[in-house]
């Protein structure tokens, strides 16, 4: 194992997570044969098969297991290291390990971006993940911070909210509600709704902003990603409760129109996370303090820089907490 390397240790242990080749590579970022190779390397370096197949699933074998606990604890030497050189450093340099859910990527990489261009020195570890995600990666202590729209309950977190967010009822523009005013909201539940994963961020906000009439919605389709929600709603399939922050492209396009629903939009909170116990370096307190200083503001100006007036006034007029 002389000449293992750091990154085939990452990898190993994100597959070893999910027992998944395809969502190690979505997590990561990279192709699925670019994991299988660094597996096989890892593998070559071992003398043994750390992984199996059976039928369609992947087991860890004995000699997986093994490494799974030893590779942990390189790692987080690892990471030890980096932090205590980061804490040298201060905020001019370091890595900013953080994790957003998917409704964030929309406008998250505008914030890196402005927080890089004033350290320049900086370098970015971002993982983009739905919430139950977010939440392994902080209890693994992968991401120093995370940033989400429903922060765990209990005592072992710290959730600050740092920005405004809206979740809007969305339709093609040929819907005959399209362009209706002050719509009742019992109409929209006549409708179909193409709707997110059960559990995600997303359908637990529709689920308290529907309140009461939630088991009233008719699901025509669930999916696991807004992108391919937007897609079914341009197509007809029914209307979408998606974050405001999720379609401002399609808004500025035409593709979608928000609807003008009595009570909507329902307006929650971006939070930032960590856990309470850990030790921040630098650059992530440094981080968190941009968010809660400079977030909201930011996020306002991408957001009015390419979605139409009638949105941002309804956000802006509606009354906080929603329906």
């Amino acid at each position: 194992m002389k000449n293992a390397t750091i990154r085939q240790l990452k990898v190993f242990q994100t597959v070893a997570r999910h027992l998944s080749f395809s969502r190690a590579a979505e997590e990561l970022h990279l192709s699925q044969p670019a994991i299988s190779a660094q597996i096989r390397e890892l593998e070559g370096h071992a003398g043994l098969p750390l992984f199996e197949r059976l039928g369609r699933r992947v087991y860890l074998t004995a000699a997986g297991r093994e490494l799974v606990e030893r590779s942990r604890a390189i790692l987080q030497e690892f990471r030890d290291a980096e932090e205590a050189m980061a804490r040298l450093k201060g905020v001019g340099g370091g890595t900013l390990s953080v994790a957003v859910i998917s409704a964030g990527d929309y406008f998250f990489p505008r914030l890196l971006a402005e927080f890089t261009r004033r350290h320049p020195g900086v370098t970015i570890d971002l993982a983009v993940q739905n919430r139950e995600g977010l939440l392994k990666r902080l209890d693994d202590n992968l991401s120093d911070l995370a940033v989400m729209v429903r922060p765990p309950a209990g005592d072992d977190t710290i959730h600050e909210a740092f920005a405004p967010h809206a979740y809007v009822i969305v339709a093609a523009p040929s819907h005959p509600l399209a362009w209706a005013k002050r719509i009742p909201f019992a109409r929209v539940l006549a409708e179909p709704f193409v709707v997110r994963e059960r559990g995600s961020d997303t359908w637990n906000s529709m689920r308290e902003a529907f309140g009461t009439q939630f088991s009233a919605v008719r699901v025509a389709m669930e999916i696991g990603s807004n992108e391919t929600i937007k897609q079914a709603v341009i197509a007809g399939f029914g209307l979408g409760f998606l974050s405001s922050h999720a379609i401002a492209l399609e808004l500025a396009s035409g593709g979608l129109v928000v609807l003008d629903v009595v009570g909507f939009p329902a307006m929650r909170h971006w939070y930032v996370v960590h856990r309470r116990a850990k030790r921040l370096p630098p650059v992530a307190a440094a981080f968190r303090d941009f968010l809660r200083e400079e977030g909201a503001r930011l996020i306002e100006g991408y957001m009015r820089a390419g979605v139409p007036a009638r949105t941002l006034d309804a956000r802006s007029s509606a009354a906080p907490g929603g329906r």
